[in-house]
């Protein structure tokens, strides 16, 4: 099996989890491969020359499989690496939360087994594509959490005019919008009070950052619409972030938002359920009288 490694370079107290990982991989016979700037942090700064057959250097690879090594923002970004490449990827949780990489250190081993054994399931995520006719989004232009309109460089808020399928919604008056995937649904938008979806709905949701309205509230719409939006700002720029990377873009430009004709692939155990997440790491149910 060509196994792909990438990984997050601000994990130096990480390092034993790290080498175990590769060397459970080199005991299980894996063809391994690692991404060049996560190669340079482990040669680096850990001191660590990993068992492997190559480096990835490219935004093209041939590989079975795709590991990241870190928390969730390291996954967005292996998964933009993987494009289009249709290569699955196991998120390996070495940082906070992790909805998408949810692979504890006690289960590395248990898990790389299992992926071995080719006894895991693959849950395909929708992504998010930002098309904009007078000027292109720099680089990768989807998201597979959130395409987020924010305010800029002052205290004013900003108006955002809204359409769905070519008709109006409304204009949010807000220090934002956040248009989320059922992925994004636990980040970004859930921050700003929107609804938890599971990752299996074919919605898409519009959260309002801090709107100047109570009466505004998130809304969920079919993925299959179209989503228009057209941005007033005193300060004549606002700001456009796509899975946290982010590029400032003048007033008058109309941005369409749609989903992406392809789906990102995520590995995930027999024994992990999108429900045992939500109580594990959100702590549904949890009493804190019961010790």
């Amino acid at each position: 099996m060509k196994v792909g490694v990438f990984g997050s370079e601000y994990q130096i107290e990480k390092q034993n989890l790290i080498k175990r990982l590769f060397e459970k991989l080199r005991s299980l016979g894996a063809e391994i491969y690692v991404d060049s700037l996560f190669y340079t942090f482990l040669t680096d700064a850990l001191g660590y020359e990993p068992p492997m057959k190559g480096q990835i250097t490219g935004d093209e690879f041939d590989l079975d499989v795709v590991l990241s090594i870190g928390g969730d923002g390291t996954f967005l970004r292996t998964a933009a690496r993987v494009n289009k490449q249709d290569i699955p990827i196991l998120g390996i949780n070495t940082g906070r939360l992790g909805f998408l990489a949810d692979v504890s250190n006690n289960e590395i081993e248990d898990t790389l087994e299992e992926l071995f054994k080719n006894y895991y399931r693959i849950e395909e995520r929708t992504l998010l594509r930002l098309h904009t006719e007078e000027r292109t989004f720099k680089g990768y232009n989807y998201a597979l959490n959130e395409i987020a309109i924010l305010k800029r460089d002052t205290s004013s808020m900003i108006t955002i005019h809204t359409s769905l399928n070519d008709e109006y919604l409304t204009s949010y008056q807000a220090d934002g919008l956040v248009v989320a995937t059922p992925t994004g649904s636990t980040a970004y938008s859930m921050s700003v009070n929107g609804p938890i979806i599971l990752p299996q709905s074919n919605s898409i949701v519009l959260s309002p950052v801090a709107p100047h309205s109570l009466n505004v509230r998130p809304l969920v719409i079919p993925d299959s619409y179209t989503i228009t939006l057209g941005v007033e700002s005193r300060s004549r720029n606002f700001l456009i972030a796509l899975d946290g990377h982010s590029e400032v873009f003048p007033v008058g430009i109309e941005l369409k938002i749609t989903k992406a004709d392809y789906t990102t692939k995520v590995i995930k155990r027999y024994n992990h359920t999108f429900y045992q997440t939500l109580r594990e790491k959100l702590m549904w149910g949890a009493d804190a009288r019961i010790k």
